[in-house]
């Protein structure tokens, strides 16, 4: 009976924790859009004027999810609320601009066209910046000992599904641009191949039993979160390769592989990390908790 209570007063710390999680996975996408949208839109000349927004967007929703992941309250904090719907907001409206950037081409939506104008993944990943900053939000405002819930939905669930899906997305950006550089070094198949198997293992964690010890799912992301770090690494070193190497950055940085894009990545995974942690913490009645 103890022990039972024990975990129940523990729960809501649990909470807590795991908004400070998704918080730590926010943050990790919004810095990647900063630096990749800001080397993007310098290579396009900010020839329109609202590509400044994703970076002022995403510097704030950084700051944000960092101010977030210092709080111990558990109470939704209004302004921090309010950016992360400014955040989401803008990502809806990148990923329509960059629609818009492919159709308005000669062609259309042709394989030229999403090769070489604005990646639709790009401005997803700041949706999903500020998509799990809402998340975290509403699991914070738990009441204490309640499970915490999303649109009446378990929130475990409900992130493990976001998870799930961001990794589908950032898999296929991730599989056209590699598919653009024909695949020339093998390790080029590992962010099309492993993250897809994140993405089932997430499903699964959002459909299934919610008391199961998801071992293998946290390894998995774990192997997920280090794939978004080396492939900064990766595309560091394919930097170095062009004409002139990092003598020649202001050039190489722009034309070379995007060096902040794989770290969404490692944001998804902690992203993962918390959902299964907050999951085990707070299964539904529906599986026995």
């Amino acid at each position: 009976m103890e022990k039972g209570v024990s975990r129940q007063r523990r729960a809501p710390l649990s909470a807590v924790e795991a908004a400070k999680r998704l918080n730590r996975g926010s943050a990790m996408l919004a810095a990647s859009v900063l630096l990749d949208s800001g080397i993007e839109h310098y290579r396009g000349g900010f020839y329109n004027p609202a590509m400044v927004t994703p970076l002022i967007t995403s510097l704030a929703a950084l700051a944000t999810s960092l101010h977030a992941h210092r709080d111990s309250k558990q109470q939704r904090h209004a302004q921090r609320d309010a950016m992360f719907v400014l955040t989401t907001a803008t990502g809806l409206v990148g990923t329509g601009f960059h629609i818009y950037n492919v159709l308005k081409k000669p062609g259309g939506w042709r394989w030229q066209n999403l090769f070489y104008s604005g990646p639709l993944g790009a401005p997803a990943a700041i949706l999903l910046s500020g998509l799990f900053g809402l998340l975290a939000e509403r699991v914070r405002d738990t009441p204490p000992e309640r499970t915490p819930r999303i649109c009446g939905l378990n929130a475990g669930r409900v992130t493990s599904l976001v998870t799930s899906l961001g990794l589908l997305g950032t898999t296929s950006e991730a599989g056209l641009l590699h598919f653009r550089g024909a695949f020339h070094n093998p390790a080029m198949y590992l962010p099309v191949t492993m993250p897809p198997a994140a993405a089932a293992l997430m499903a699964n964690a959002a459909f299934g039993d919610g008391r199961k010890n998801r071992w293998f799912s946290r390894l998995w992301l774990r192997f997920i979160a280090w794939l978004g770090l080396a492939g900064a690494g990766f595309h560091i070193y394919g930097v170095s390769r062009a004409m002139g190497g990092w003598r020649n950055w202001r050039q190489n940085m722009v034309d070379g592989p995007p060096i902040p894009a794989p770290p969404s990545f490692t944001g998804l995974a902690l992203a993962g990390l918390a959902a299964l942690a907050l999951l085990r913490a707070h299964p539904d009645e529906a599986s026995g908790g």
